[in-house]
């Protein structure tokens, strides 16, 4: 692990594994989709969209995704919900060029779920999760606690790479406390 001399570079660093996520972990670190996940759980589950533009993405994705630092890529920006609540807050960063080809229908998903699609194509590959306790200074947390009533001292996320075709997209979870309430 990289140890970071200026202590605002910290808020770029994502872990391996999710240390001390306690209820959240088995969430965190299951690998397959989260889309299927909640719909087994939830009577009602659905996806509402919340943004779709075109802008910078945070410092640390355009690095993950090798995007030059002036570069605009989509973003997505969903809630995905269960029984009427939201329950987790999806953040995807698609990159101009893996708009195109097989890819080329991302930016017109609506409410369906992107993890739906992922997942459907045996020959997209992803990379090990990393994970994130964001605290209330983070972009993604300021982006996912709009939508709650009450705003938690953190939340945990999750993000991944998703290939195919040389084409990369990121995908953010942010896990929202209802989540975990029965």
């Amino acid at each position: 692990m990289k140890i970071y001399k200026n202590i605002s570079q910290q808020r770029y660093l994502w872990l391996n594994k999710a240390l001390q996520s306690n209820a959240y972990e088995a969430w965190l670190i299951d690998n397959g989709s989260l889309t299927l996940r909640l719909q087994k759980r939830y009577a009602r589950f659905s996806v509402q969209p919340v943004a779709l533009k075109f802008a910078k993405p945070i410092q640390d994705e355009a690095a993950l995704l090798h995007l030059p630092v002036h570069k605009t890529a989509l973003i997505r920006e969903v809630l995905l919900m269960g029984n009427n609540q939201p329950v987790v807050f999806a953040h995807s960063v698609l990159p101009r060029t893996s708009l195109r080809g097989a890819w080329n229908g991302l930016g017109r998903l609506g409410n369906k779920p992107l993890g739906a699609t992922l997942f459907a194509n045996p020959k997209v590959k992803r990379t090990p999760l990393s994970y994130k306790k964001l605290t209330p200074n983070h972009a993604l947390y300021k982006h996912a606690a709009q939508h709650l009533t009450q705003k938690p001292s953190y939340l945990w996320a999750r993000r991944s790479i998703f290939s195919l075709n040389c084409a990369n997209i990121m995908v953010t979870e942010v896990f929202l406390p209802q989540l975990l309430a029965i």
